[in-house]
């Protein structure tokens, strides 16, 4: 299950990618009001992305944060792996190579790998512009 962490980290850098189009600086207190995140919460979450390499930050009047590559550069997946760690279903797929004693006689550990790469996949083939722009287009939707 992905946790708090996680789904506020994918909310955060859609609202930075959405309202700074031309690389501004987005305060953090916009970004709390919109997603209705306090600004503590919201402080530790931003502090991961910006370690990971994901956010810029800029301190002062105008400061705030802004994203360091093109919302298409970003999946999902990286945004989410930044702040969970491993999306791995059981904890010997958590490890680059599983080592675990029982691998070679394991019944269910072919399911486990399908399981994973079904998540993998899908997280690492949506991009953090794809997901700008189906809010952008569910926003034109809801005010007609």
């Amino acid at each position: 299950m992905i946790s708090t962490n996680g789904r506020y980290a994918l909310r955060a850098m859609v609202d930075i990618a959405t309202h700074s189009q031309n690389g501004e600086y987005i305060p953090i207190k916009d970004i709390s009001k919109r997603e209705n995140i306090s600004i503590k919460y919201l402080e530790q979450v931003i502090a991961l992305l910006v370690r990971a390499g994901f956010l810029q930050s800029l301190r002062g009047n105008n400061g705030g944060y802004r994203l360091m590559k093109k919302p298409s550069e970003y999946t999902a997946g990286d945004i989410i792996k930044a702040t969970e760690g491993t999306l791995a279903p059981i904890q010997c797929l958590a490890c680059e190579k599983n080592e675990c004693d029982r691998y070679d006689s394991c019944s269910t550990i072919k399911f486990w790998e399908g399981y994973y790469d079904v998540i993998n996949n899908y997280v690492n083939s949506v991009t953090l512009q794809d997901l700008v722009d189906k809010n952008l287009e569910k926003a034109i939707n809801y005010s007609i």
